[in-house]
């Protein structure tokens, strides 16, 4: 009997397992199929949407293998949390993004978009836009091959972002470009190359922002080729903190110029002013003021109009600690062992030294283009590129001065 009691035991595992097996394959199969039609379903909705309708994205993770789109005015994408509704593009196998919005008044919220081929949520040529508890992320960590940009408006009229995640963009986690009217506040970005980047726009507040573990912190820059040049950018009362990690951007890219351990860099963009800030162990310094010459695209040819020079810079009340140890480029390490010693680290504040000498009278900028400081004990090195650093000095002195503050961004409607 004993025999008979072994094989009849062994017999009902067998049976078990193969019972477990093909409830997991139904499972599976039943999750493909739902996904699917989930997609299907969304991708109808969007189609069809008419002014006023919400679209609703339930909780779970939703696959999409697709880029979406939505070109309708008026409508709203709402989720049921940005970690419970999660539309993943993890087996994405067209399109060029996540999400393409090219449409007015439009708010989305409460959700996740992960892990698509390029940019994570692109809207494109709007007025009236809101992203609001909005996630991007490639759950791969950091890597070169990630979507160049998490959340995207460009080309867009009054834009709010507000308390939305970035992580693990190839470029910036969140950006805004060529765009009027920014408010962006209450985000985190971390992981990316640039954490947040406000490029060629006009009239930004970008405040109570936390950027943390990117190459470069918060990015203000203007770049040649674009429809409009940027100015009137307010950088306050955010947590710039060890912004160290390696730059992952594709070569050629502007973001590849920046070196790790860059806090709040200035490029190129004119009235800007960066106040209230909380700016700590960032490790080749905490502000960098720079010009289209430190950035390798210098040697290509741009609009005689367009102007290289960071001018009009106000930097005052911030909170400084740390930083500035350990630069991100050889050149930069070598000019910190020279001037400050193996123990030694720069001043808060780094200038690449460009300057446009055609706007100078007695070799002084005009009062309203200086490039200001008035922050307490915090220093600015002028590293004297334009002189292949043959005379770098702190400067502080002669940048001591004020400017007249820049209004608060007002945006009158949003959806």
């Amino acid at each position: 009997m004993k025999p008979q009691f072994i094989s009849g035991t062994i017999v009902s595992i067998i049976a078990v397992f193969l019972l477990t097996a093909c409830g997991d394959k139904r499972d599976a199969e039943r999750e493909e199929q739902d996904s699917s039609t989930f997609q299907a379903q969304l991708m109808e909705q969007l189609i069809g949407a008419k002014p006023g309708d919400v679209i609703e994205i339930p909780e779970g993770v939703h696959t999409i293998d697709r880029s979406l789109t939505l070109t309708v005015d008026g409508v709203t994408i709402r989720g049921a949390g940005m970690d419970k509704s999660i539309l993943s593009f993890k087996g994405q196998i067209s399109g060029a993004e996540g999400l393409l919005v090219t449409a007015n008044n439009f708010l989305i919220e409460d959700l996740a978009i992960e892990d698509t081929i390029g940019d994570a949520l692109k809207v494109n040529e709007g007025d009236n836009i809101t992203i609001r508890r909005v996630r991007t992320e490639w759950t791969n960590g950091p890597a070169t091959q990630n979507g160049a940009y998490g959340i995207y408006p460009v080309q867009t009229t009054n834009v709010l972002v507000e308390e939305s995640i970035a992580i693990g963009a190839s470029d910036a986690g969140i950006y805004v470009g060529q765009s009027n009217n920014v408010i962006m506040r209450n985000n985190r970005a971390e992981y990316n190359v640039a954490g947040i980047e406000i490029e060629n726009t006009i009239n930004a507040d970008v405040y109570k922002n936390i950027a943390t573990n990117n190459t470069g912190g918060i990015l203000v820059f203007n770049m040649p080729h674009l429809k409009q040049e940027g100015y009137g950018t307010r950088v306050f009362d955010n947590d710039v903190y060890e912004n160290n990690y390696r730059n992952f951007a594709h070569k050629g890219t502007p973001v590849a110029s920046v070196p790790a351990g860059s806090g709040v860099v200035v490029n190129s963009n004119d009235g800007v002013e960066i106040f209230n800030n909380r700016l700590a162990d960032n490790n080749t310094a905490n502000i960098i003021i720079s010009s289209l010459f430190s950035t390798g695209y210098s040697d290509k040819a741009w609009d005689e109009n367009f102007d290289p020079y960071p001018e009009s810079i106000f930097i005052y009340d911030n909170a400084f600690s740390g930083g500035g140890a350990k630069p991100g480029t050889f050149d930069l390490e070598a000019l910190r062992l020279i001037m400050f010693g193996a123990e030694g680290r720069f001043p808060d504040i780094l200038w690449d030294g460009f300057a446009d000498s055609a706007k100078m009278t007695d070799g002084k900028m005009p009062e309203d283009l200086r490039i200001c400081i008035d922050n307490g004990e915090a220093q600015m090195l002028n590293a004297d590129l334009p002189n292949d650093v043959a005379n770098p000095a702190i400067v502080t002195a002669a940048h001591q001065c004020t400017l007249e503050k820049l209004p608060p961004v007002s945006i009158a409607q949003l959806p």
